[in-house]
């Protein structure tokens, strides 16, 4: 093995993503040796595989069908149709004009050496790759994850989706199930319902979106029923699948009573797990089925390499793992450590309406035992729902008793967008009163979030 300060890199940076690709060139900047790995598409997961054409398909789907609803606003489209194959083609030049297709070009552009295969710790200094062994003073370990099949009876034995390859169909199948209602899952649902599958949304907890407010759960679930007639399976669990002619047959067990239904395809959205097949053993980095195990510094328990993004197991959004990127680069080469504040991380699910939360849940202040205020306005309650036509949604407050908001949460059109100002609100602990105090926009969807701080003001 190459001897101290004779390495052949400062910095080593395993996987592209949101997770390496920060670091790698933050790195490079500073004037270290960087070299950067991937083993599958460069760019990561999300530029490629799911953030990019997942949205850039959203977005054309949410126009379409808005348009062929407009005939209440004097408008004829009825008769408006779709070709899929350009929908298709749409997506693949967002991605392109993200920049993920000249990722390694980028790369090399700053003098970073680019890699690709799997790479291999062989040492805590060295690792393999293609057969060729390097060596680095440090590491960052942003590997990701990827989907994992549930233990299903059957599941193996067949053709299934996941998210990603959803991407690549040749067309929306006739209907599809969903294990999982998650925000991916939730997403997908509406949609292929708007493109006209017949989906039937598959959970195990007792509402969609389990990881937001109860309240959420409920609007989406009767919103995609009665605009989009999606089938949400909750309280479900899936016992079995078997291929039947050209389509599948699925057993799932709901109440108590097993039903059985016949579909065209099954997507797979029900969890991911951690890339960790390293080698990390011959590093003396701990970890587990949940991932890589650090220091609330990223520092793994080899001092000289870090993990940030979704190998950490924190979170799955590709802007945690861009922070925890940032952070790592300056901690490696910085005696000041820095460690990263997950508080005010906001969490977006692109559906129609979208929703976006921050900060705590009302669930999360239960089990933390928190005495709150808690406030919710709904989207009927502002002028811009009456000139869009727009009226399933709100916006929910929770604050401290003395008025400090720990969380909030946006049900509407562009949430995502609105979000912000309760992270802030969050982050900086601002209290309903400065949020209420401060003019929002005539007309806008925003008023929304002034109306519920409002409640909250005694």
């Amino acid at each position: 093995m190459a001897k101290k300060n004779h390495f052949d890199y400062d910095l080593i940076v395993i996987g592209s993503g949101a997770g390496g690709s920060a670091a790698a060139t933050i790195a490079a900047r500073a004037n270290k040796r960087v070299a950067i790995i991937e083993e599958d598409t460069f760019g990561g997961d999300s530029p490629n595989w799911s953030d990019i054409p997942t949205k850039a398909l959203l977005h054309a789907a949410y126009l379409y069908d808005e348009a062929r609803h407009g005939t209440k606003f004097g408008l004829r489209s009825g008769t408006l149709s779709y070709n899929y194959p350009s929908l298709r083609a749409w997506k693949d030049l967002a991605v392109k004009r993200t920049g993920a297709a000249g990722n390694r070009k980028f790369y090399e552009s700053h003098n970073i050496d680019t890699y690709a295969g799997h790479a291999q710790f062989l040492s805590p200094n060295e690792i393999s790759i293609n057969r060729k062994h390097i060596s680095a003073g440090h590491f960052l370990i942003a590997t990701g994850s990827r989907w994992i099949a549930p233990d299903i009876p059957g599941l193996t034995d067949i053709s299934y989706l996941t998210p990603r390859t959803m991407l690549e169909s040749i067309r929306p199948p006739k209907s599809l199930y969903i294990i999982g209602a998650d925000s991916i899952g939730v997403e997908i649902a509406q949609l292929m319902a708007i493109f006209g599958t017949k989906v039937y949304l598959a959970e195990i907890a007792a509402r969609i979106l389990p990881k937001e407010e109860e309240e959420v759960g409920r609007l989406l679930e009767h919103y995609l029923k009665d605009h989009k007639g999606v089938t949400a399976l909750t309280q479900t669990r899936t016992v079995a699948i078997v291929k039947d002619g050209l389509g599948y047959r699925v057993s799932f067990l709901r109440g108590g009573v097993e039903k059985t239904i016949r579909v065209e395809e099954i997507l797979v959205a029900a969890g991911r797990v951690p890339n960790v097949d390293l080698g990390l053993e011959n590093a003396h980095v701990e970890y587990d089925p949940t991932g890589i195990k650090t220091n609330e510094y990223l520092q793994t328990s080899a001092r000289h390499i870090y993990a940030a993004g979704d190998v950490v197991g924190h979170a799955e959004h590709t802007h945690t793992a861009l922070l925890e990127s940032q952070i790592a680069a300056h901690n490696m080469f910085s005696k000041s450590q820095l460690a990263p504040d997950y508080t005010a991380t906001p969490r977006v699910t692109f559906t129609m309406p979208s929703v976006a939360s921050v900060g705590l849940t009302e669930d999360d202040c239960i089990k933390r035992d928190l005495k709150v205020n808690k406030a919710l306005a709904p989207l009927t309650i502002v002028a811009r729902a009456n000139t869009s036509d727009f009226r399933d949604g709100f916006a929910k407050i929770i604050t401290d008793k003395k008025g400090a908001i720990l969380g909030a949460t946006v049900v509407a059109p562009d949430a995502g967008e609105i979000i912000h100002e309760l992270a802030l609100a969050v982050r900086l602990g601002l209290s309903a009163r400065d949020i209420a105090d401060t003019q929002h926009a005539f007309l806008s969807w925003s008023e929304v979030v002034r109306v519920a701080a409002s409640k909250l003001v005694h």
